[in-house]
């Protein structure tokens, strides 16, 4: 696990705030394809299955992938697609907390909680 000083997350913010706008218009763009997937799925078992405009799915499945992939590498937990919230693991006092910060917040962090706290035990930097 990376752990983060809050000056190394605050600047990786801007990167983490556009993957973060790119992730939830991939997922809003793959949940269009639901109905259909659902379908295929359940037509696949009986021999056929597939769905129009499958090209277009695929590609955006594998962009949605490579984009939390990349969020992964840059040790950033996703918490919360819809909300945008992340942690950044991080130490202090001797042990490890999480960094917290949300998509409508400011360009710096101000949150961060303890491991088994999470979202509601939010304390001020």
């Amino acid at each position: 696990m990376k752990l983060f000083t809050v000056e190394e997350a605050n600047a990786l913010l801007p990167s983490v705030r556009q993957l973060l706008k790119r992730l939830q218009r991939f997922r809003r763009n793959l949940s269009a394809y639901k109905a259909e997937v659902r379908q295929a799925a359940e037509q696949a078992e009986q021999g056929g299955g597939g769905i129009p405009g499958g090209l277009l799915y695929a590609r955006l499945l594998t962009n949605f992938a490579g984009e939390m992939s990349n969020l992964e590498t840059m040790g950033v937990q996703l918490k919360d697609f819809e909300r945008g919230l992340v942690d950044f693991p991080s130490l202090r006092d001797g042990r490890v907390v999480l960094l917290c910060w949300q998509l409508d917040e400011g360009d710096e962090l101000e949150w961060w909680h303890d491991m088994d706290a999470g979202f509601g035990g939010r304390t001020p930097l």
